[in-house]
């Protein structure tokens, strides 16, 4: 009976307000806090393991600096002046599996100093450890999570603990399985996933839309969820990668156009919110433009924004302050889902996974059409008639609605 009420409660907890939801991968001195604030607040920051340790597990750190002297707290301290609210990836498997000096007395070790200095200060949320792990035997990363997490939970127990990448399924080359995590139920809060909208693997590594039931996109990150009820409820999920390269140089097979990756990005957010998902990270912030996988999946390119920014930035503004409510049509030619700030406020983000047409909105009779606008992809708005029957296209269009 408890373990059904728990499993219960975990599913029909209020889903988190857009703002805390909508997530960034970026990196340390990369990373330009200014500019990225219209589209995020959430930065997950790839934190070098090796930069505090050098060759040495169990050399001793020397927080705020890195060994080699970046300044981890100045850098922390001037993105949360600029509004963000950070969660550190720990980088641990940048260490060989052979060239730990003692995994367990130094994974607890540096975990308790990090959690100490980083914790304690507030200048960190929320700490991973490891991002993909995927070389590191099952039992060396269970020992590596065990000890670190131990650490942290000595060193601040506030500290978030998060596990690396993880899926409901065998481990492999980029996840580990959640097999490792039954027992350390009380040293970790976040169980991580990462998930990519593969159509194929290697050679060609090419992306489908968000919405295709052909790929496997969205039912690992609902399987995750799953096991999560069954086997660790009031555990949150936080999705920490998903993203679209949109590269300009035409021998990327992978790639997507840059207005796709505005719709497709804009689109998994709305999909991932309406999932018991505590948080959603977009890999990446920025790119160089090279025809390689991950290497064109920016919101800006050479830091200047490309649409999938602006629209990212409209969807923060719009929704930014509402939470999903319920998903009032979902079929393979219609999507609307409605998102709510007050019982009287709310809004309607509707599109079509594929192609364009004319719809009409099942609005209840009360229900009054304050404004409509199209997801944009530069810094014009898109507005569209107020009015139920429109053209539904592949880029969303969101609907103020009052209810009386």
């Amino acid at each position: 009976m408890i373990l059904v009420v728990a499993m219960l409660l975990a599913v029909t907890a209020p889903q988190p307000v857009l703002r805390d939801f909508i997530g960034l991968n970026v990196h340390t001195v990369q990373f330009k806090p200014a500019l990225y604030q219209p589209v995020t607040r959430l930065v997950r920051d790839y934190h070098g393991f090796d930069w505090d340790v050098g060759d040495d597990t169990s050399h001793a750190t020397t927080f705020p600096f890195a060994r080699n002297r970046v300044d981890w707290g100045a850098m922390y301290d001037a993105w949360k002046a600029a509004g963000c609210r950070i969660d550190a990836c720990v980088m641990f498997e940048q260490a060989k599996t052979n060239a730990w000096k003692n995994l367990a007395r130094d994974s607890y070790v540096y975990g308790r100093a990090f959690a100490e200095f980083f914790g304690k200060r507030q200048l960190v949320e929320s700490i991973e450890i490891g991002n993909e792990p995927g070389k590191y035997p099952d039992a060396m990363y269970r020992s590596l999570l065990e000890n670190a997490a131990a650490g942290i939970r000595a060193g601040d127990p506030q500290l978030k603990t998060v596990t690396c990448a993880m899926q409901a399924k065998p481990s492999g080359d980029y996840h580990k399985s959640v097999s490792l995590l039954p027992g350390l139920e009380k040293l970790y809060d976040v169980i991580n996933i990462h998930s990519y909208p593969f159509a194929e693997l290697w050679p060609t590594w090419r992306r489908s839309f968000p919405e295709d039931p052909k790929i496997d996109y969205l039912t690992d990150i609902q399987k995750l969820i799953d096991w999560r009820n069954a086997h660790a409820p009031g555990k949150e999920v936080w999705l920490t990668e998903f993203g679209y390269d949109a590269p300009t140089k035409p021998q990327e097979k992978s790639g997507v156009t840059d207005r796709q990756q505005a719709q497709y990005i804009v689109r998994s957010y709305l999909l991932f919110s309406a999932m018991d998902l505590g948080r959603a990270y977009l890999y990446w912030f920025n790119d160089d433009d090279q025809p390689t996988l991950h290497a064109a999946s920016g919101l800006t390119r050479h830091y200047q924004p490309k649409p999938a920014f602006h629209a990212v930035a409209h969807l923060l503004a719009t929704l930014g302050d509402y939470r999903f409510s319920r998903v009032v049509q979902k079929t393979g030619e219609l999507y609307v889902y409605e998102y709510s700030a007050t019982p009287q406020k709310r809004i309607w983000a509707v599109w079509s996974p594929v192609g364009s047409r004319q719809a009409t909105l099942p609005l209840p009779p009360v229900a009054l059409i304050e404004k409509a606008e199209r997801m944009p992809l530069s810094t014009e708005p898109v507005p569209v008639a107020a009015q139920a029957t429109f053209t539904v296209e592949e880029s969303p269009t969101y609907f103020w609605l009052t209810m009386p």
